[in-house]
């Protein structure tokens, strides 16, 4: 039933795909697109989780339902407890055995039901925080605690689905496709936001109680369904291991991972960039709507233009990556992009420029997108053999943390200034360019960061590791090569 239901599935997804989708080249003889683009279903529900989250229910809870924004903020900042744990997460996948002979399976299954699990209690949670209609006798502790739980069931079961999947992704891929591999990943990512956010746009615009049970239960269920289909037959089972070697704890682990010399600076690195690029984020559209005058139609095709310019950004670090570029170079030259791209987004204002303010966004994602594929090609390139859960776990953990902290103050600085400054337009801005400028500052920290993990007289990683000096790490490790790749 599965595998008729997998092949009907990808009969159409592989038509298009592989005519108009980015990375469709990615395949190779041992990964083809269809199974390719199967596994990258997985990616797809995370995407529709994250709308969700930080999308939806943050318009549906503040405007339908009347829940106090600062309730919300705590409700949205639950999922970030768990992103620290991711690199936990990693290494329990690296080093898990069981009878059935799985490695990464059991953990994608255990996170596709914990979001199955917040998905469903989440509408009823959320029903009764609001204390509208029936559920208006119901203790309000019972709403909060209840839309607690739901909200860091989804987080918990949305990191462990991508850190592992992504693992698993890695394993399945030869070295030299890895890049495209992650391409294809990040693009299915953003395909299930935006496919997500206006499909439940559809589906809410005629807002209910009843019909935000069924859009977020069917979540549920799409998430189930995607999953199992991503997953079937995906990761060959090894033999029983019943008696194996002693594992290694995951302390011991962790300390042979950063005793590589530069693993440390990479997740600095990893850390300020993704801060450098992320505190804007939900600062954007108020800048366009309060300081340029833009309509609400104009400032969300700004968040459009954002995600379009990340996109572009994978998409061109994709090709250079796989032909050899040095992927740090790579995540430096998109630092380097975002320096003035947050700098046209500044001069918008005094020169009153929606379209200079329109390029800016876009080269923020580019650049962006440049630094995520750069640091993430070189995080799996730079993974101790058998860590590369740990590797992406840690990549994973800093990301999502770093983010999280640079949203929040973006938004404190953001109020911080504009109390102080004059109550006008230009004090009004002075909150926004205070955030866009210490970006900036970031931005550079970033680049001076990054400087010793370019390796000098090189322009990258060659494609061809198995012989001679590049097949060295920055730090001096071997990168392995495909042929010490372990393939399922």
């Amino acid at each position: 039933m599965m595998n008729r239901v997998s092949q009907n599935l990808m009969r159409s997804w592989i038509g298009l795909g592989s005519r108009f989708l980015p990375f469709a080249d990615a395949a190779t003889p041992d990964l083809p697109l269809s199974r390719l683009l199967r596994l990258s279903l997985f990616q797809v529900s995370v995407g529709m989780s994250l709308v969700l989250l930080i999308g939806t229910l943050n318009r549906v809870m503040i405007v339908e339902l009347g829940v106090p924004a600062s309730l919300v903020g705590i409700m949205l900042s639950l999922p970030l407890i768990f992103a620290p744990f991711r690199a936990v997460i990693g290494f329990r996948s690296d080093t898990h055995r069981s009878e059935l002979g799985w490695k990464r399976v059991p953990f994608i299954y255990k996170g596709t039901m914990l979001q199955f699990g917040g998905l469903s209690i989440m509408p009823f949670a959320l029903l009764v925080l609001s204390g509208g209609g029936q559920a208006a006798s119901a203790p309000a502790w019972i709403g909060q605690v209840g839309a607690a739980l739901s909200f860091l069931l989804v987080g918990i079961g949305l990191h462990t689905t991508q850190t592992v999947g992504l693992a698993l992704a890695t394993d399945l891929a030869p070295v030299e496709s890895q890049p495209k591999v992650v391409g294809l990943m990040y693009v299915m990512l953003l395909f299930g936001t935006i496919t997500s956010a206006l499909l439940f746009g559809i589906l809410l615009a005629d807002f209910s109680p009843a019909r935000l049970v069924q859009v977020i239960q069917g979540a549920a269920v799409a998430t189930i369904v995607l999953n199992a289909v991503a997953l079937w037959k995906m990761e060959a089972r090894g033999r029983s291991t019943a008696t194996v070697r002693r594992q290694p704890t995951f302390q011991e682990s962790w300390d042979s991972y950063v005793s590589g010399g530069q693993a440390m600076r990479r997740l600095l690195t990893v850390g300020l960039g993704t801060m450098a690029f992320s505190m804007e984020d939900v600062l954007l559209e108020p800048y366009g709507g309060q300081i340029l005058h833009l309509t609400v139609g104009d400032t969300t095709k700004l968040t459009a233009a954002l995600a379009i310019g990340g996109l572009c950004g994978f998409g061109l670090a994709s090709r250079i990556l796989s032909r050899g570029f040095d992927p740090f170079r790579m995540a430096g030259n998109g630092v380097l992009i975002g320096i003035p791209a947050f700098l046209a987004v500044i001069a918008a204002a005094p020169f009153s420029s929606a379209p200079l303010f329109a390029v800016g966004t876009f080269l923020i994602g580019f650049g962006a997108g440049l630094f995520g594929h750069g640091t993430l090609t070189a995080t799996m390139n730079l993974a101790p053999q058998h860590q590369t859960g740990l590797a992406l776990g840690a990549w994973g953990a800093v990301q999502a943390s770093a983010a999280g902290a640079a949203i929040a103050l973006g938004g404190i600085l953001r109020d911080l200034v504009a109390s102080a400054a004059p109550q006008n337009a230009l004090g009004a801005a002075a909150g926004y360019m205070s955030v866009y400028t210490l970006e900036i500052v970031m931005l550079i920290a970033t680049l001076l960061t990054m400087a010793h993990l370019v390796r000098p007289g090189a322009v990258g990683l060659s494609s061809d590791r198995s012989a001679g000096p590049s097949s060295m790490r920055p730090d001096g490790g071997n990168v392995r090569t495909p042929s010490q790749w372990k393939k399922p």
